[in-house]
C-alpha cells in the first residue's frame, strides 16, 4: 500500500507528458481544464483517453458531452496555467483565442486539436478515465509544451522525423522476426 500520496505523485512525475486543454461548450458556456493524463489508445476506430481529476467542474460537465482535445504549443505556458486555475489575471498575456471552426471549443495557436465525441467513461479511482472516439482533427506543427517534474518545459532539441524510425517496431519497415534457422 502507498502511505505517501506525494511521494507517490513525484514518482508519476518522472514521466514527461504533453500538455492538452480538454474543453466543452453548450448552454453552461465554454469550460476549459488543463490536463497532462492524454494518450491515443487506437487508429481503428480513432481512440484517445483523457483522466479528469472527479472534483473538477470539466469531470461533471464532461458525460454525455463533445469534448476538445487541444495539444497546447510551447509558446503557451500561461494558457496551462490559466486553465489549470493558476491566478494568472487572464491568459497572462491578453484575452484567449478560441477557433470557431469546429462545434467542441477550440483554442487558437494550440499545436493540435481533436473534437471528440463521448464513447466511455470508466472509474479511475479519484480520477475519471474518459475515451473519446475522435471526429476531426487538425494539426499547427509547433513544438509542444512539455510538463515534467511539475513543472513545464521546451524540447531542447528537434525530433526526428519519426522516433520509431530504425528501430524494430518501426511499422514503416515491415513485420520483423527472428531467424531461428542459423542458432
Amino acid at each position: 500500500m502507498i502511505d505517501d500520496v506525494r511521494s507517490f505523485r513525484d514518482c508519476l512525475g518522472q514521466f514527461a507528458s504533453g500538455v492538452t486543454v480538454v474543453t466543452v461548450g453548450g448552454a453552461q458556456g465554454v469550460h476549459g481544464s488543463t490536463v497532462s493524463a492524454f494518450t491515443s489508445v487506437s487508429l481503428q476506430p480513432p481512440l484517445v483517453l483523457v483522466v479528469l481529476d472527479r472534483r473538477s467542474r470539466l469531470c461533471r460537465r464532461i458525460d454525455g458531452q463533445p469534448f476538445g482535445i487541444n495539444v497546447l504549443a510551447a509558446s503557451q505556458r500561461d494558457l496551462a496555467l490559466h486553465f489549470a486555475g493558476a491566478a494568472t489575471g487572464g491568459s497572462g498575456s491578453g484575452p484567449i483565442g478560441w477557433d470557431t471552426t469546429d462545434d467542441t471549443p477550440r483554442l487558437s495557436g494550440a499545436t493540435a486539436f481533436l473534437s471528440c465525441q463521448p464513447w466511455a467513461l470508466y472509474d479511475g479511482g479519484d480520477h475519471l478515465v474518459v475515451l473519446g472516439r475522435v471526429c476531426s482533427f487538425a494539426t499547427l506543427g509547433a513544438d509542444p509544451l512539455v510538463y515534467h517534474r511539475g513543472s513545464f518545459h521546451e524540447l531542447a532539441t528537434p525530433p526526428p522525423p519519426s522516433a520509431w524510425q530504425g528501430s524494430f517496431d518501426c511499422p514503416a519497415d515491415g513485420m520483423w522476426a527472428l531467424d531461428m534457422t542459423s542458432a
